[in-house]
């Protein structure tokens, strides 16, 4: 029998914080949702620094979940809201000309960066980027996500985050967290229905800054979630940044296949090394008859993976359900569905080819 909202609750406020109170009694639980077995909520802390420290408890806020009755997958989200020192703390403007740097533009601690790009919009980039940063993590990895898609921010909603990211002297930016990756992204910068209206230098200002002056930590791994297309940023992520490599998502259709084409040769003309591609959209299989039905064409990326002697990552379908978890914040890889996984073989497969 599926839990209810209310049953989540009073077993979360059975859960005693370290430092007295539970979850619920010091109103730090939020957005609660209940999907047949999925569960999913937010634990907002105090101010950042607190929420630093909460990881043990959000694992153990999600075990708890997991033991009722009914219950498939649990996903907690860790976020914070700003405190007062921090709201009387310097401001943080994120964008702006480029600082002339010294070196490549690799993050502290952070061993490797992986871009995932595509020739065109609507392919499912950053549904792959979130689904893969989450499998990733699932895997034991530290994983961290940057959303460079200045213009089109998605990850906020994505990833189930929200919240304005801190920082206390006004240089270096505390991340938000959720699903045990380490987040960044402008959306967390700018309202939400406001469109992000800046030239190409303010664009590469506000990339280097989330490079370089993000506390992103130790990661195994960095996932940025390029723009569509052959613009600035991927100019220069490719010739600022110490990528490891970049995966290329594209769905079987020609006109997809064609932009493709382009980022693949993109990458090669920037000396980035690509890993392997990966066809979205593979196909439809119809839940009335059983029928698999390839609604954009068959076989084109995996013919294109052969063509220039790199991986086929993987092939996904088009599936309901993970545009649904998407939408709800809650990446369907953080289950334990087919589609789950399929994000987790794929994770395997790039943690035993050394590149994540």
């Amino acid at each position: 029998m599926t839990p209810t909202q209310e049953e989540i609750r009073d077993a979360l406020a059975r859960l005693q914080l370290p430092d007295g109170g539970t979850l619920v009694s010091r109103d730090m639980l939020r957005a609660v949702m209940v999907d047949g077995g999925r569960v999913s909520f937010v634990i907002e802390a105090p101010n950042p620094q607190i929420a630093a420290q909460m990881e043990p408890l959000r694992r153990a806020a999600e075990a708890t979940v997991l033991a009722l009755p009914g219950v498939d997958s649990v996903s907690a989200a860790l976020t914070a809201h700003a405190d007062a020192a921090a709201k009387s703390a310097p401001t943080l403007k994120l964008g702006g000309h480029p600082k002339p740097q010294q070196g490549p533009l690799k993050p502290r601690g952070v061993k490797r960066i992986l871009a995932i790009g595509s020739g065109k919009g609507g392919v499912g980039k950053s549904t792959v980027s979130a689904n893969l940063a989450v499998a990733l993590t699932r895997q034991g990895r530290k994983v961290g996500l940057l959303d460079a898609d200045i213009y089109g921010p998605s990850q906020p909603r994505m990833m189930g985050a929200s919240g304005r990211p801190a920082s206390p002297d006004g240089k270096i930016i505390e991340p938000l967290h959720a699903h045990g990756v380490t987040l960044m992204s402008i959306g967390f910068m700018v309202d939400e229905a406001k469109a992000v209206v800046w030239r190409g230098p303010m664009l590469m200002g506000a990339l280097q800054q989330m490079l370089g002056q993000v506390n992103w930590g130790e990661l195994d791994v960095l996932i940025v979630d390029l723009p569509p297309g052959t613009g600035d940023v991927q100019l220069t992520l490719c010739t600022k940044a110490e990528l490891s490599g970049a995966i290329v998502v594209s769905t079987p259709q020609d006109v997809a296949l064609l932009d493709a084409r382009k980022a693949l040769d993109m990458f090669n003309t920037l000396k980035t090394p690509v890993l392997g591609l990966i066809e979205n959209m593979s196909f439809f299989t119809c839940p009335d008859c059983g029928g698999e039905h390839h609604i954009f064409g068959h076989g084109g990326v995996a013919a294109e993976a052969e063509r220039l002697g790199v991986p086929l990552l993987g092939a996904l379908p088009i599936d309901l359900d993970t545009r649904l978890a998407g939408d709800s914040g809650t990446p369907i890889a953080a289950g334990d569905s087919a589609m789950a996984q399929a994000y987790a073989q794929m994770a395997e497969g790039l943690i035993r080819g050394g590149m994540a």
